[in-house]
């Protein structure tokens, strides 16, 4: 399994209008082989931070979905947004502990 985590940064005054942009990416990935979850939410006390958690059921799934078109016009849009500050972490491991 891999996962991934961290944070990515948009202008509040932004986040309305690319709301609608996170969904339809959000969606995509979610119904792609292999993802077992994808996630992304709002700071609570930082408006305009953006968390993000992933999980990919292996290598190929994360490959295929960064590769993906739903991927590349979300990337395309990012300036458009100014999204920035991008901190993602991938992690990888098969033996999750609950804690």
């Amino acid at each position: 399994m891999l996962l991934i985590v961290g944070t990515f940064r948009l202008p509040p005054e932004n986040l309305a209008s690319a709301r609608q942009a996170m969904k339809s990416m959000v969606d995509a990935s979610r119904a792609e082989p292999g993802c077992l979850q994808y996630d992304y939410a709002e700071d609570v006390f930082d408006p305009g931070l953006i968390h993000v958690i992933e999980r990919w059921a292996d290598r190929p799934a994360l490959d295929a979905h960064l590769a993906s078109d739903h991927i590349s016009a979300w990337r395309a849009s990012w300036s458009d947004f100014g999204i920035g500050d991008r901190d993602l972490c991938l992690f990888e491991g098969d033996d999750p502990k609950p804690v």
